[in-house]
């Protein structure tokens, strides 16, 4: 289940997400996110899992990999359809004991299931093919206009990056952890709540630690090379927003408009 966990993790490749700026990626996936909550019509919704089921095929990145990401968060996307399902009020489907299943709630569950399922699936194909660096640029530039008031953008930044770097870092960590335990005979899946919540320590313990080295020798790392924030800091790369970039970015507003313009004469889903 940990190694399901893909955000964060990048994988190098020469698709045209690849090459594109990571400002602009940033900024497409802030903007097709805003979609996805706020378009409710199913034509809308149709077209907007085309076009991500689109994305992650054009960006050759294996097609397993990126719907192992999905897995983790399956019983969020169960949990939520369920309570949908059985507490939105209207023309009742079948009855649970004493809990009414309605249409109106099977479509909004199904509905708010696959916001949650392409919100995931969008933000691990960022990560995917954006490398840490680059992501950390994008931030800084889009974030830059904040130095006037005194943030320290740079600061900001690369923390955000350096903690969704480590998140596969310390996943991978928790798992040897878990296996080294059940070599030494730990179960953690069986008796209540109370003895499972004390198997946890064995692990948490040791995860903390490394943690709290792999912290320190990163700032002594920066310090050694003489890390002092981003004043003076060039950049051997150059981001420059080229034809490939404006492209995408008239591709999504063409693609927004559809999305609205399909939303002006469907159906709304139930509320």
């Amino acid at each position: 289940m940990l190694q399901d966990i893909q955000i964060g993790r990048y994988l190098p490749g020469d698709s045209f997400l690849h090459r594109m700026d990571a400002r602009v990626k940033i900024l497409l996936l802030v903007g097709f996110l805003l979609l996805v909550f706020f378009v409710e019509n199913p034509a809308g919704v149709a077209v907007l899992c085309a076009a991500t089921a689109l994305l992650m095929v054009t960006s050759r990145v294996p097609l397993m990999l990126q719907l192992r990401s999905v897995r983790p968060i399956l019983w969020i996307v169960v949990f939520t359809f369920l309570v949908h399902l059985f507490m939105t009020p209207g023309t009742a489907a079948f009855r649970l004991g004493v809990f009414t299943a309605t249409w109106e709630g099977l479509a909004r569950g199904g509905y708010i299931g696959l916001r949650l399922i392409l919100l995931i699936l969008l933000s691990t194909l960022l990560t995917l093919t954006t490398s840490p660096l680059r992501l950390t640029d994008g931030l800084e530039a889009l974030m830059s206009p904040l130095r006037r008031v005194g943030i320290p953008v740079h600061e900001l930044s690369m923390m955000m990056t350096i903690a969704l770097r480590f998140v596969p870092t310390l996943l991978e960590e928790m798992d040897r952890i878990m296996k080294a335990q059940k070599a030494r005979g730990m179960d953690f899946e069986q008796g209540n709540i109370l003895r499972r919540l004390r198997a946890v320590v064995p692990i948490l313990v040791p995860l903390f630690l490394s943690a709290f080295r792999r912290a320190d020798e990163l700032a002594l790392a920066m310090e050694a090379r003489c890390y002092h924030g981003g004043e003076g800091r060039t950049r051997m790369k150059e981001m420059r927003v080229g034809r490939l970039d404006y492209a995408a970015i008239g591709i999504f507003l063409a693609g927004a408009a559809c999305v609205y313009l399909a939303s002006l004469g469907g159906l709304r889903l139930a509320p």
